[in-house]
């Protein structure tokens, strides 16, 4: 798939551009027809597009996932914004204070035992107020509320999360 952004080529299934990281649209396998994300169909020729045009899944189909899995999941979730529209989004950065110095001194698997659990925790109270996991680093999380959806009170749920983060990982801290 030919990227319309830089012209780099890409693997067939990709959702962003290996080279600059824009999204890949769509192109239809009969015509070349550059269609919208989530188009079963394609909109100039009506061919069948296939699996890789399909729109992602909402937050209430979404599992929850281990946060080894959250790592690699791009922001293909925003591919159905359409190009050119302008959305107010909150972004919500949170890490465990302090987990460098703590898990330094334990080996690799321990310090996974005492992360993962909370780095769960954190990925919950996000997919509870309907935001999105951008990005899972080490020992924290990068999420966006009101988008894909948008929603009037996205300010107040990334609020929410982080409060049930701290109470939750309050709770996580006293079981340790």
């Amino acid at each position: 798939m030919r990227c319309s952004a830089c012209g780099a080529d890409n693997p067939a299934g990709m959702k962003f551009c290996g080279s600059c990281a824009a999204a890949l649209r769509g192109g239809c396998p009969r015509c070349g027809f550059e269609n919208p994300p989530g188009f079963k169909f394609c909109g100039n020729c009506g061919a069948p597009l296939g699996a890789e045009t399909a729109a992602p899944p909402s937050a209430a189909e979404r599992p929850a996932t281990p946060a080894m899995a959250v790592k690699s999941a791009p922001l293909e979730a925003l591919n159905d914004i359409p190009e050119g529209e302008r959305k107010t989004v909150t972004a919500l950065f949170a890490d465990i204070k302090g987990s460098m110095e703590l898990l330094e001194e334990l080996d690799p698997e321990q310090a996974r035992a005492i992360v993962d659990p909370a780095l769960a925790l954190m990925i919950g109270a996000v997919h509870r107020y309907d935001g999105y996991i951008v990005q899972s680093t080490g020992d924290g999380i990068f999420a966006l509320f009101g988008a894909p959806v948008a929603y009037e009170d996205h300010p107040q749920r990334a609020l929410f999360a982080a409060l049930r983060m701290q109470e939750e990982m309050r709770k996580y801290a006293a079981r340790l």
